[in-house]
């Protein structure tokens, strides 16, 4: 896969494979000179997938997901009328016959999140052209769960619509799939994944972990959602400082003065930094992760596709939403005793997103995802009479400014000289059980630590 000034194109094309880089061929965004003329497909882009290499590689566990995901429509399958009954939940449809996309879009979501959804899938059809099967699909891009199971429950319950979304929690059915900020944020000036990790790996460089702030650090905006709110109250004061430095996020104000104190590479400066959930999950988890600095996550309700395989006191510390302030402190407290640990597990959450979160591995959960909900559909996919063709050409030559550039600097440009990884097996029976224990288990002994320490110290 060739992608031009990414660090997907440099680790797959090193100095030692220079020639091979040279040999493959690129399809660059061909636009037309006018923005007023209607942008064709071109029809050069290979249809067919050719890898150089035979052997796949196992994928990281969290694409175990998929299986548990897709386990609700394991038996009936997924009929038409599954799709009509769900579309009022979805903000567009989309439909790819023999390798092409195909959107019908219903409504207006919030920002561009569905474009650079759909430009994402637009490029795993670039990156495996001919691979991804005939399927037809609804997508939920805000922020709340959509397809909540109780509503599906009792004897005149009718079979639950499939639909896409980035999170999910116990109580629904939301299908998870990357979010769109892993192809850019433009309205916030987030650049695509690659380019904000190297910038977060190299901002993390500039400050030694035990040089950092010894304090817990959160930067948002804390109005989307009750919790954060409360999280305020932890904030240093005249009356209680509990290890914590909260600094609000006024979007408005940084995008009149571009975006100059929001960059994420420079937020690595403290030695813990606080994850907690927005309006449902948040995206900068993978930012905040990616620090170096010790997680402090905040129980969270949702999920997204990879933080279901991160275990606690190994990839972060756990926090009680009920008890943060004192939680926080002891937190900063534990890990300012034990500066040896905390590094580690900072630099283990790092690990984590570096080494499984790659773009690679992205377009990989993409392409299984997808793969195996078409092997449930119990029709043959057409295209809808109000769907109209994407490609990348239609889809980014009609953008202007930081939308257009991240479209640039995020597409594929030639086809994948690998396969994609191996799908994991579904979990075995009570796996998932297991794995909620352990973790009720450490958490219980993170609080009897946190007892025994207000116990000593005076109130």
């Amino acid at each position: 896969m060739d992608i031009r000034g990414t660090s997907i194109g440099q680790s797959i094309f090193n100095s030692r494979t220079s020639k091979t880089y040279h040999e493959r061929i690129e399809f660059p965004l061909n636009c037309s000179n006018s923005v007023n003329l209607p942008q064709t497909c071109p029809e050069n882009y290979p249809s067919v997938f050719q890898p150089q290499e035979s052997s796949a590689r196992t994928c990281p566990d969290y694409f175990r997901w998929i299986h548990q995901d897709l386990k609700q429509w394991k038996s009936s399958g997924i009929t038409e009328d599954m799709i009509e009954r769900g579309k009022p939940s979805a903000d567009f449809r989309l439909v790819i016959v023999n390798g092409k996309a195909y959107v019908e879009k219903y409504k207006k979501p919030y920002q561009t999140r569905d474009v650079f959804t759909i430009w994402g899938i637009l490029q795993l059809l670039r990156l495996y052209p001919g691979k991804v099967p005939d399927l037809d699909l609804l997508f939920y891009s805000g922020d709340k769960t959509m397809i909540m199971k109780r509503d599906y429950k009792g004897l005149n319950a009718t079979s639950p619509p499939p639909v896409f979304h980035y999170c999910g929690e116990k109580a629904a059915l939301d299908i998870v799939f990357p979010d769109w900020t892993f192809w850019g944020w433009a309205e916030v000036n987030i650049k695509p994944w690659e380019e904000t990790l190297r910038a977060i790996k190299k901002g993390r460089e500039r400050i030694k972990w035990e040089k950092r702030e010894p304090y817990a650090y959160w930067k948002g905006n804390p109005y989307v959602a009750k919790d954060r709110v409360e999280l305020l109250k932890c904030n240093l004061s005249d009356k209680n400082d509990w290890n914590v430095r909260i600094y609000k996020q006024d979007w408005g104000k940084e995008s009149q003065q571009g975006f100059k104190h929001s960059k994420l590479e420079d937020q690595c400066s403290h030695r813990y930094k606080i994850y907690i959930e927005g309006a449902t999950w948040s995206v900068s988890e993978k930012y905040i992760l990616a620090c170096d600095s010790m997680t402090l996550l905040i129980k969270p309700k949702y999920c997204d596709f990879f933080s279901r395989s991160m275990v606690s006191m190994q990839h972060y510390w756990p926090i009680r939403r009920k008890n943060k302030c004192r939680d926080l402190k002891f937190a900063v407290e534990w890990g300012n005793n034990h500066p040896r640990e905390a590094q580690a597990m900072g630099k283990a959450g790092s690990k984590f997103i570096e080494e499984t979160l790659t773009m690679r591995n992205v377009y990989d959960y993409m392409f299984h995802l997808l793969n195996e909900y078409s092997k449930l559909l119990k029709f043959k996919p057409t295209i809808p009479s109000k769907a109209h063709r994407v490609c990348a050409e239609s889809v980014a030559c009609l953008q202007k400014g930081l939308w257009k550039d991240f479209m640039v600097q995020s597409m594929v440009k030639s086809p994948s000289h690998k396969l994609p990884c191996a799908l994991p097996p579904p979990f075995e029976p009570q796996a998932i059980q297991a794995s909620l224990d352990r973790e009720d288990k450490i958490t219980r002994q993170v609080e009897t630590l946190e007892t025994e320490y207000w116990k000593k110290t005076k109130p």
